[in-house]
């Protein structure tokens, strides 16, 4: 028989029923869904987010942006109605939180509030964007050769708040090189005396900017914030009221930029604008640090672009400044800290490491706006041959990259080893062959010299029993052609190398911090050889805010003999010459071979010590001997 399966009408019947039931049921649930749909009201237009917080009337240029970042607010329709402002472009990204707004000021424009409105067809809110008038005619001086400028680590200098220690879930842990210490603003302000008597012109600082990194970032060179600075540092309103008490002692402030990359916890980076704000589609990408590669007419077109497009560190993604809203926003950027806290110089970190386009319109703009400002790049190169390829007006570089100071690292490496004070090196020979590659700056006397920084060895060594190779190095550095740099604590001899990690070439100033074992801003505090250290370095740095022939005159130099090195300084009817022993024994000096110096000068007075010198005599200089002489006929 064959077998078969059969459902009963009657089941059949009470399977259909439940079918019907259910089909019923869910087209029920689907109508209900569809009217909740419509009726819930959509997510309100809101700005999370205006950068720069105001603007300024009077600007020499009278367009600005404004970025607006909120939830789909990309997809409104601002309008403005102020008299004296037009609404140029309302620029939409592939992001619909951004719109980038571009404003013309005219000059009709008065202070006031601008309702900003923003419509998306269901929702209006009003934004009031405040616009300021220009009062603060203080400041933004720029920096020169009769400056000398101070380096300093805002987190290892002076902790004068400690309750700003443990912002955010960052504590401080001064046991560490590599944590956050607690330096501040208000310590550095109860310093400004300190500096001012040491007798330097104008403190620059490393970043100053919110760095809210997991670990701290203490170096501040992993910015979070382009508007804000860090709250472990102090506010905006303490950072701009630092530079007024700066600016009232006689001292200018130089502000450390970085605006190749940013912090990998920058509020933008888990929201980018676009793909391509960020190099390398926002993919990690390790840089090769082939610095040379912009300049190198045989590089590799992909080393070339993994240089410059490559990440500085994983933690440190590299900016596009390629991409139109994000070179307007860098540029308007500097230009806000300056308006806003008048600063009065710039340090360009990695310069060569960005576009080059973006770099001369950069210049260009901040200088158009602030003609006596200066900006200084770091070009970290071992020839000065590149450094010069960047500086404004450079016949080595077919295009302008309109920076008027580049850093010279080539003479640094050069001095780190010339004043050795324990053999016989013949090292000042090097000094002088490198600055007679001069002629290849277009304007030698408006480059940055530096025995040392932040991210190099220090300049002081562990092991120096006596201060012939700390006077010999100060006394150069005083006195050569160009803008002289100090790092903070040199005064006291300070020391650490690379080898030993970059946090302890930033240790803590002693008697920065409560508690602390000295008070080395104290002569009481300080040792026999530093106080020896700091009133000869003191005693330099008053004197040359006096002598036009250092911070104004030209250079002229002899080839090294026997171990002395002679260079003079000129200007005018005032002269400075300058001796260099770098031989183990004294040396008798007949100054007849250095004519164009002396002249008809007679006499020359040592700085340090005022003994006079006739020129017609011998001069005995001591064995890793100095003299800094100012002539005269007296």
């Amino acid at each position: 028989m064959k077998n078969t399966y059969c459902t009963p009408a009657s089941e059949e019947k009470r399977i259909l029923n439940i079918l019907c039931r259910n089909i019923k049921k869910t087209a029920f649930f689907l109508f209900l869904a569809l009217i909740l749909m419509n009726n819930t009201p959509a997510k309100a237009l809101t700005l999370t987010r205006v950068e720069p917080a105001n603007w300024w009337t009077g600007m020499k240029k009278p367009e600005f942006q404004i970025l607006c970042y909120g939830p789909n607010i990309g997809n409104s329709k601002p309008e403005i109605n102020y008299p004296g402002i037009k609404l140029i472009e309302a620029a939409k990204t592939e992001n619909p939180n951004y719109l980038f707004l571009y404003l013309n000021v005219g000059k009709s424009a008065k202070p006031g509030i601008i309702p900003i409105k923003f419509t998306d067809g269901k929702d209006v809110i009003t934004y009031e964007y405040p616009l300021l008038a220009r009062t603060d005619n203080s400041g933004a001086q720029g920096f020169t050769s009769s400056d000398v400028l101070y380096l300093i680590t805002p987190d290892r200098f002076a902790n004068g708040k400690p309750e700003n220690d443990n912002w955010d879930d960052v504590k401080v842990n001064r046991e560490n090189p590599d944590s956050r210490h607690g330096g501040d603003f208000d310590g550095i302000t109860k310093r400004l005396n300190y500096l001012k008597d040491l007798g330097i012109t104008t403190i620059w600082f490393n970043p100053i900017q919110e760095n809210k990194m997991r670990g701290g970032s203490y170096h501040g060179y992993a910015i979070t914030d382009y508007y804000k600075t860090d709250q472990r540092f102090g506010s905006n309103e303490e950072f701009r009221d630092m530079t007024k008490a700066a600016h009232a002692k006689g001292l200018k402030i130089v502000m450390d930029m970085v605006l190749n990359h940013c912090g990998s916890s920058h509020w933008w980076m888990t929201d980018p604008p676009s793909k391509e704000w960020i190099n390398n589609k926002g993919v990690f990408m390790q840089t090769n640090h082939a610095t040379v590669s912009v300049m190198d007419v045989h590089a590799s077109p992909t080393e070339k672009n993994t240089f410059l497009n490559g990440w500085f560190t994983r933690e440190m993604p590299d900016l596009n400044q390629t991409n139109p809203h994000l070179a307007s926003y860098l540029i308007q950027n500097t230009i806000w800290w300056i308006e806003y806290a008048r600063i009065d110089g710039i340090r360009q970190d990695t310069y060569s490491y960005l576009d080059f386009d973006f770099l001369a319109r950069w210049n260009t703009e901040v200088y158009d706006e602030y003609p006596n400002f200066n900006i200084v790049g770091e070009t970290w190169y071992n020839k000065s041959t590149s450094s010069a390829w960047w500086q404004k007006n450079s016949l080595l570089n077919a295009k302008n990259s309109n920076l008027k100071t580049p850093m010279d690292f080539s003479l640094t490496f050069v001095s780190q080893n010339a004043f050795d004070s324990k053999t016989d090196n013949g090292y000042l020979n090097n000094i002088f062959e490198d600055i007679a590659q001069d002629f290849i700056y277009p304007d030698p006397y408006n480059i940055l010299v530096f025995l040392d920084n932040h991210d190099l060895s220090r300049f002081n060594k562990k092991d120096e029993t006596d201060l012939n190779r700390f006077k010999q190095g100060i006394a150069f550095l005083l006195t050569v052609r160009g803008i002289p740099q100090i790092y903070y604590g040199t005064e006291i001899l300070m020391t650490g190398t690379k080898e030993e990690g970059d946090g302890m070439l930033r240790i803590d100033f002693p008697g920065g911090w409560p508690g602390d074992k000295s008070d080395q801003f104290t002569s009481a505090g300080r040792s026999e050889m530093q106080n020896e250290a700091f009133s000869y370095m003191q005693k330099l740095l008053q004197w040359r805010k006096t002598s036009e022939a250092v911070t104004k005159g030209t250079m002229i130099h002899y080839a090294p003999r026997d171990g002395i090195y002679v260079y003079g300084r000129i200007k005018d009817k005032h002269t400075v010459m300058v001796i260099l022993n770098s031989s183990l024994t004294s040396q008798l000096v007949k100054t007849s071979r250095f004519s164009d110096i002396t002249g008809k000068f007679t006499s020359g007075k040592d700085v340090i010590t005022s003994k006079n010198f006739k020129l017609n005599d011998a001069i005995d200089i001591p064995a890793k001997g100095e003299l800094v002489l100012e002539l005269s006929n007296e």
